[in-house]
């Protein structure tokens, strides 16, 4: 993520509050056995077929993000020791949060028993059972965006091409609003052109119109901009959230909607990583909104520290970071963010009697699975609460997602063999009659 305009680490208030500074591993398939005894009652059509179905193919479907389908028993039972071995290890679902530290919408998680059932199917052969017993496989809308066709679309006209090697890019596409009216936003959705190539993708307002000086300079012929060092080049009025592997389209809790001042324009940033060979991508976002003003206003607190700075080898690198809340709000989720060392990450708030209220913890901490966690039921956090961030990272030999071998000193960076310290939380206010933030510092801090 893009934090060239981020100002300073250290004591900013606002009328939200303070900020106190403070490869993957190889998995082993399960062994074969005999077990079709004890798994005589275990098959495709009796058990399996309605776990994958429940569990699995909204992501391993043709056209998704899972690199092969398990629609029907064919494709199940070709990609059975594969489903074993990674439910078995806790790899998949990609659930990253810790059971018992808050509670979340549309957990995907296993329970033991039914990673156990995987396990003896396989084992026993993967048997199909009766076929007509088998259940239905899920249907899924026939547009390709899982919240229905977006009533307005951000993307650039054409596809913008990538060079074989080199620094990563950061692309800044501006999409112009009209509207002389207020957009309510209820939800976002973001389809990645080149999954191979985007790293991220991060929605602004620009409210002030000031990337059109970014945009006068332009002398490559391909549409956007790229900003000196990185990043948008200028302070955002706003953001709508955005993308990382793992997170999917979602509409925000009813009565609550992003508010788009009028001709405040959009900008979406690509973050791109080169491949060694030419690529072009043409990233979209779609955008849902609703014509009733929301009861709150959704905002986003960005809470970061910018002072990484991990020792080559270091196994525990604890770093920590404390929000005061200076009004009364309503927490709905928050979306955790590391890079490649990051090896967990917890948030919980502190109310001012002392009460303690977890938020999220992810413990195993996956840089291809960064998923945002909203809350089964919302939060009220009361003026004084500090919300605490915690996160470990390990920067050695003994993690296998390391990128340096041997390990070097990591600091607060861009590229994603760089690190990052941050947690996005979605809040509204209590008070309603609350300004929102005139910037991105406001949502800040």
């Amino acid at each position: 993520m893009n934090w060239i305009w981020a100002f300073s680490a250290f004591g900013v208030v606002s009328a939200i509050g303070v900020i106190s500074s403070a490869k993957t591993a190889p998995i082993d398939p399960p062994k074969p056995a005999t077990a079709k005894k004890t798994a005589a009652k275990v098959s495709y059509a009796n058990g399996v077929a309605a776990l994958l179905n429940d569990k699995c193919v909204s992501c391993h479907r043709p056209g998704e993000v899972a690199p092969f389908s398990l629609i029907g028993y064919e494709n199940a039972k070709k990609w059975a020791p594969m489903v074993a071995a990674v439910t078995h290890s806790k790899r998949m679902p990609p659930w990253k949060a810790v059971e018992g530290f808050g509670e979340f919408e549309d957990e995907n998680r296993l329970s033991a028993a039914q990673i156990q059932m995987l396990k003896t199917w396989v084992d026993a052969g993967a048997p199909r059972g009766d076929k007509k017993l088998e259940p239905a496989a899920p249907t899924f809308p026939a547009t390709e965006w899982s919240l229905g066709t977006p009533d307005i679309l951000l993307a650039p006209t054409k596809p913008f091409k990538l060079e074989a090697d080199g620094e990563d890019v950061y692309r800044n596409f501006v999409v112009k609003n009209t509207s002389d009216k207020p957009i309510y936003i209820r939800g976002t959705d973001v389809k990645p052109g080149n999954r191979k190539v985007v790293h991220h993708v991060i929605i602004y307002l620009d409210g002030m119109n000031q990337a059109q000086r970014y945009l006068d300079r332009v002398k490559d012929g391909q549409e956007g901009y790229s900003a000196p060092g990185g990043g948008v080049g200028l302070l955002p009025t706003g953001s709508l959230g955005g993308w990382a592997p793992g997170v999917a389209g979602r509409l925000l809790p009813e009565g609550t909607a992003f508010v788009v001042p009028p001709k405040s324009n959009y900008i979406v940033q690509v973050h791109y990583h080169k491949t060694g060979k030419p690529e072009t991508d043409l990233t979209r976002v779609g955008l849902y909104t609703t014509e009733t003003p929301p009861t709150r206003e959704m905002n986003l607190n960005w809470i970061f520290n910018f002072m990484v700075n991990i020792p080559a080898g270091e196994k525990q690198h604890k770093m920590r970071q404390t929000f005061t809340y200076q009004k009364d709000v309503t927490i709905y989720g928050a979306m955790p963010h590391m890079h490649l060392v990051g090896k967990d990450m917890k948030s919980w708030f502190e109310l001012p009697d002392g009460t303690k209220k977890c938020l999220v913890f992810v413990a195993d901490w996956d840089f291809n699975w960064q998923l945002v966690y909203r809350l089964k039921e919302p939060m009220a956090i009361p003026a004084g609460t500090k919300q605490i961030v915690e996160a470990t990272y390990d920067n050695s030999t003994n993690n296998p997602r390391n990128p340096n071998n041997p390990p070097k000193r990591v600091t607060w960076g861009e590229e994603t063999t760089d690190e990052m310290f941050l947690l996005i939380t979605y809040y509204t206010f209590k008070d309603a009659s609350t300004p929102r933030p005139r910037s991105i510092i406001g949502q800040l801090r």
